[in-house]
């Protein structure tokens, strides 16, 4: 893997990242259940079967809402609603079911199923659980680029999915309206690419994976740059086999969200790109010239 740091072109043209879509969520019901709003937070790393975990400042998780913090809740949706009496006590309020009981009951499951009629794409692999809350059982995993029907419904950092008919629930942050572009096939030889990179870098790794089968290392993150951001990939290769797969990347950059590529001492970029391959200054080693490897900007 390449350990040297890039800049983006100072003149390059950044385009915004796939917008992941959430649909707004809310949980309606008297007497014995009170429309409680939905709780949200950063899913733990464990959600994700890479060993990358998505950098987060939220808070845990794991953590589900306290008795009086459901109360305070409660009241809260009953002012927006005007379903519940306004005469309930906070006594009463606590003693209801939780949010992910609320969320999990049969009734409000059924209906979120029923209810579905949206459909995104999966921007990376990621897992199945039978359930939002910490007690989730995981029951699988779905690969990208599945265009899966979802329900809206968020709860403890995580969507719901409707798979079979069956409800299953996915680390929030990876669906996404736009298809991933998976140029040339399927990527057949056990590489990835860890999640919380760049849905587009999951989009090159597909493309090259698929067409250039033989590469089997691709460097993502690391602490510096793009690469921190999870914007960029470094695919080693090297030779004219190298020129194959820079050229084949900057063929399909627009498919690929490519801001700019670096190989063999040259760069590429969307901004400049009607000057071609243009040649960058000695930076003492065959890594820091990137003979030995391509290196990939996505937006």
């Amino acid at each position: 893997m390449a350990d040297h740091r890039h800049k983006r072109d100072t003149n390059a043209r950044r385009k915004p990242r796939a917008v992941v879509i959430a649909g707004p969520l809310a949980f309606l019901a008297t007497a014995s259940a009170v429309t409680l709003g939905v709780l949200t937070s950063e899913p733990a790393s464990s959600d994700l079967p890479a060993a990358a975990a998505v950098p987060s400042s939220a808070p845990s998780a794991s953590s589900a809402p306290s008795a009086s913090e459901s109360a305070d809740l409660a009241l809260d949706a009953d002012r927006r609603s005007r379903t519940v009496s306004r005469g309930a006590s906070r006594g009463e309020l606590t003693s209801l079911l939780s949010a992910s009981e609320m969320v999990m009951s049969q009734e409000s499951t059924r209906k979120a199923i029923k209810n579905a009629d949206q459909r995104l794409w999966t921007t990376t692999t990621l897992n199945l659980w039978d359930e939002p809350g910490e007690k989730a059982r995981q029951v699988g995993e779905i690969e990208p680029g599945e265009k899966v029907l979802v329900t809206g419904r968020k709860l403890y950092g995580r969507d719901e999915i409707v798979l079979d008919g069956t409800s299953r629930w996915v680390t929030t942050g990876y669906l996404s309206a736009e298809e991933p572009a998976t140029l040339g096939g399927a990527c057949t030889n056990g590489t990835s690419v860890p999640s919380g990179v760049s849905p587009n870098i999951v989009a090159v790794h597909a493309a090259v994976c698929a067409n250039f089968p033989e590469i089997t290392t691709y460097g993502t993150f690391r602490s510096d740059g793009e690469h921190s951001q999870g914007l960029a990939v470094d695919i080693m290769v090297s030779g004219d086999r190298g020129w194959e797969v820079a050229e084949f990347v900057r063929e399909n950059y627009e498919a690929l969200g490519v801001s700019y590529l670096i190989y063999s001492q040259q760069i590429w970029s969307v901004e400049r790109a009607g000057e071609g391959w243009r040649g960058m200054e000695d930076r003492g080693s065959t890594t820091a010239n990137h003979y030995d490897h391509v290196h990939v900007t996505t937006y």
